[in-house]
Order: C-alpha cells, then structure tokens, then sequence
C-alpha cells in the first residue's frame, strides 16, 4: 500500500468533497483496509469490521467541504472508526449481547479516553504556570524540555552559564510541580509526573 503524499492526499479530500467518485475510491482503497483492521481489533467480527468500513467511508462521502476541514485523514478515520465502534460495542452491552473480549475493549478504550482528557487539562494547566514564570526561566524550560537541547546547548544559545540552567530549570520544575498539586486532581499529577 503506497503513501499518499499530503498534498495529494488535500487534492483527494477536496475533490471528494465536490462528489469526484474517482477520488473517493482512490481514498477508499487505500484507507477501507486500516479502517478494518482498526475495527475488527475492536469487534471482533467481520462482519461488524465490514459495517464499520461502509459507515465510515459513508459518513467521508457525506461530509461536502467538511472534508476540507480534516489535516490529518489517517488519524480522523482512526478517531472516527474508534468511536463509532465503542458506540457499536456500547449498544451490544446494552443489549446483552457483548462478549467478555468487547466488554473489556469497550473498558480499555474508555480509560484511555479519560486519560487523554485528563492529560489534555494537565497540558493546559501546564501553559498556563509556563504563563507565570520568569521570561528566562520560561525560555530555559523551553528550550531544555519542549525543544529538547542540552542545558550545554542552551547555555551557549542564551549567554549564560550551565549552573544558570540548570539553577532555572530547577526552580521551573519545581513551581511547576506545585501548580499542578494546587491546581489539579491526584490523577493528572500522577500522569504528568510522568512528564518530567
């Protein structure tokens, strides 16, 4: 299965939007066997895997200039395949017709939504602490823990000594970690201690 470059993959998308069959197949051939394979993991079925194929890529045909919306189509198809598979598997549940493997994919699939939620709010309380420090101990977490460099690196780019790095990162971590305890519950403190 060859790769669609992005700026094909945008041309397929728009052209898909303005109701170009061609354009859909080449995007429903590359992509129906991902979007099964996604599915059946969940399912467990081929048949439902099968369902979840036509329901996605019907959902993809009806969306018009929604399609223009979408920057990344493997993941939407991923993000939409899951949900629409928990709500399948939800529906069994409800029905009592889910087996032990759906029950706990359905279990699984929840936490990790929860934790994505709970790291999405920790993020958020991050940038806003960030917001709070010192412009230079901001620059210095910066570049040492998004950007990656080496307190080396950093203090060559900023002109100032190693120990000055190192004495911000420091403090950083430090009011940072006691944003987060003062800011957030247990959970996401456990997470994001994880981060640093």
């Amino acid at each position: 299965m060859a790769v669609i470059p992005l700026h094909e993959e945008r041309e397929l998308l728009g052209k898909t939007a303005e109701r170009d069959q061609r354009a859909f197949k080449i995007l429903y051939d590359k992509f129906s066997p991902k979007v099964y394979a996604h599915a059946f993991h969940l399912l467990h079925t081929e048949q439902l895997a099968e369902e979840m194929v036509q329901e996605v890529f019907f959902k993809i045909w009806r969306m018009d200039s929604g399609l223009l919306e979408i920057n990344n189509l493997d993941a939407y198809l991923k993000t939409t395949t899951r949900n629409r598979c928990l709500n399948v598997i939800r529906r069994l549940m409800l029905d009592g017709k889910a087996d032990k493997a759906l029950t706990e994919n359905y279990i699984e699939a929840h936490n990790e939504t929860e934790e994505a939620i709970i790291l999405n709010d920790t993020r958020n309380i991050i940038n806003q602490a960030l917001d709070l420090l010192p412009p230079q101990q901001k620059e210095v977490y910066r570049l040492c823990h998004q950007e990656g460099l080496k307190y080396e690196e950093v203090a060559t780019k900023l002109n100032i000594s190693i120990n000055t790095v190192q004495t911000h990162m420091s403090r950083a971590l430090k009011f940072l970690r006691n944003h987060l305890k003062n800011n957030s519950d247990i959970a996401a403190v456990l997470i994001v201690m994880k981060l640093f």
